[in-house]
């Protein structure tokens, strides 16, 4: 148990003083978000081109519409939101050959998922709040842009918390190069061997591993299962619920 709350810490927190969370998959359900996000954009398209396209478009960012689910390691799962863009328009451009049009019609169907509807996988205000009494700092690495990545935190009640933030299209390196995680615990003033990272997908692990990050922690609430994702952790717990809590969160899964 941690000395400085009365909450129940998980162990590995120990030596930590400031924790990295990945956001969809690890805060909030990435299906319930990017699934919904992946079916309506590919419509959108389709209504747009008047041509059955939404298949290209689903295979390519990695979303398989029979099961619902966003592929791991594809990207939808690892990119940017520019980054995704950019591979939409690259199938539209081999249905639509007419580059302007193209463009076009990227741009009108192009959307942002809302923040609003985000599904918090635990009672997030708990786990922050738990973090932050015990002293600890907190911050957010997400390929998410800026703008729904904020308003999902306030949308949450996590906002205030949150001592700093890196997004996809910020201005510098963003996941999954490690200077991303190096740059958060310096904003913070932390040490980066005192920091944490706690994220759903072998590139968040891999982020923090190279950025010499103090403890990895793996959850399975996201894209990834325990047999891809445990080389790459030092934890691997079946949700962010497990750092705290009592017991819960030791071993393979919480």
């Amino acid at each position: 148990m941690d000395t400085r709350t009365s909450v129940t810490l998980h162990p590995a927190l120990d030596g930590i003083d400031l924790v990295v969370f990945d956001k969809d998959g690890t805060l909030i359900s990435f299906e319930a978000m990017w699934s919904g996000w992946a079916r309506e954009l590919g419509s959108r398209l389709e209504i747009a081109t008047r041509r059955p396209v939404a298949g290209d478009v689903y295979a390519t960012i990695g979303y398989d519409p029979a099961a619902d689910r966003v592929l791991p390691g594809g990207p939808l799962a690892v990119s940017t939101m520019a980054g995704i863009e950019e591979i939409v328009a690259a199938v539209l451009r081999r249905w639509c050959p007419n580059a302007p049009a193209a463009r076009r019609i990227l741009a009108e169907a192009w959307y942002e998922p809302d923040p609003v509807a985000a599904v918090p996988l635990v009672d997030l205000p708990r786990l922050f709040g738990a973090l932050r009494a015990s002293g600890r700092q907190i911050a957010i690495a997400t390929t998410d842009d800026r703008r729904p990545t904020e308003a999902t935190l306030a949308a949450l009640g996590v906002a205030g918390m949150v001592a700093a933030v890196a997004c996809g299209d910020d201005d510098g390196p963003t996941k999954p190069d490690p200077r991303t995680i190096l740059e958060l615990a310096t904003d913070v003033g932390v040490p980066i061997d005192r920091a944490a990272m706690v994220g759903d997908t072998p590139a968040d692990l891999d982020m923090a591993r190279a950025a010499g990050a103090g403890r990895v922690i793996g959850v399975l609430s996201g894209v990834t299962d325990g047999e891809q994702l445990a080389p790459h952790a030092d934890l691997l717990l079946s949700s962010v619920g497990g750092l705290i809590g009592g017991p819960a969160g030791q071993g393979a899964a919480d």
